[in-house]
């Protein structure tokens, strides 16, 4: 499942970089199905950056990605790393 996700982001990734941003993973739970992510460059201070989140990121992920079931992103549905156990 992680070379999907990984192949779903890199497919997302050049319309995040053509209004210059980008995001990348800061973790997968395979077991949850949850993926948290960190929008950068424009993309992390932009205010539709919620939009691109659930409309576009998390769409396009779920659709690619059998098993996943939230996508979260730093700074819009958490603001730190919470603790794994």
């Amino acid at each position: 499942m992680e070379a999907q996700l990984l192949e779903a982001i890199d497919a997302i990734r050049p319309a995040l970089q053509v209004d210059g941003g980008d995001m990348r993973v800061i973790e997968f739970d395979e077991a949850t199905g949850r993926v948290d992510i960190e929008l950068m460059g424009a993309c992390g201070g932009c205010p539709m950056s919620s939009m691109t989140l659930k409309a576009g990121i998390e769409r396009i992920l779920r659709d690619r990605v059998p098993g996943i079931t939230e996508v979260r992103a730093k700074g819009i549905d958490f603001d730190v790393l919470e603790e794994a156990y």
